[in-house]
């Protein structure tokens, strides 16, 4: 009888335990020091304000280092480059005032709007006047874009230059502002390409 008792007591303090056991499990689930059983993986819920954010801050740091990249990267701020050839093969002076027309406008033009921009005025043939320092009839306005208008460069043909030179039995005078190229059609040639515009005025 005793015995019995014994065992009684021992299974009833058994399924006290137990219920204790989980009624402070399921208290302590909804607690802040709550720990999973052993084994089983800790799963972590983001409150929907924490998870906004985190989800502004990670697209601030994104456009922080892309306007770090942009700054530390010149190719990113740097200005376009335009190239232009402007052909004269003509002795006249309209085409030769067309040609200087142009090249300041174009000049002016990327100037206002920030671009850079080369330009060439490729003289052969008889547009080799234009460069002529003793015919030329727009060296006054040669010698004034030299200095208002460094964008425009000009080139004088050799060829061309030897053969008035022969024919006219004396040296032919170029103009300082100028340079003289072998060959002014190659001249064209060459600058387009490595991609420059070609315009004949």
């Amino acid at each position: 009888m005793i015995e019995f008792h014994h065992i009684a007591k021992t299974v009833a303090m058994g399924t006290i335990a137990v219920l204790m056991s989980a009624s402070f499990a399921a208290a302590e689930q909804g607690g802040k020091y709550w720990t999973p059983p052993e084994g089983q993986p800790v799963v972590h819920k983001t409150s929907h304000a924490r998870h906004h954010i985190a989800k502004r801050t990670t697209a601030t740091q994104t456009q922080s280092r892309s306007a770090l990249a942009r700054m530390e990267d010149p190719a990113a701020t740097k200005k376009k480059e335009h190239h232009l050839i402007l052909q004269v093969n003509t002795n006249d002076p309209a085409a030769m005032n067309l040609a200087l027309n142009n090249a300041t406008n174009v000049a002016q033009y990327y100037k206002a709007s920030g671009d850079k921009v080369k330009i060439e005025v490729v003289t052969f043939g008889p547009g080799l006047n234009m460069l002529r320092e003793d015919t030329s009839p727009v060296k006054a306005r040669i010698e004034e874009m030299a200095l208002s208008t460094p964008e425009v460069s000009f080139k004088a043909c050799g060829n061309t230059q030897e053969k008035m030179q022969k024919a006219e039995n004396k040296d032919i005078p170029i103009v300082r502002q100028a340079d003289v190229v072998k060959s002014g059609v190659v001249r064209v040639m060459e600058l387009q390409e490595m991609g420059w515009t070609y315009v004949k005025p």
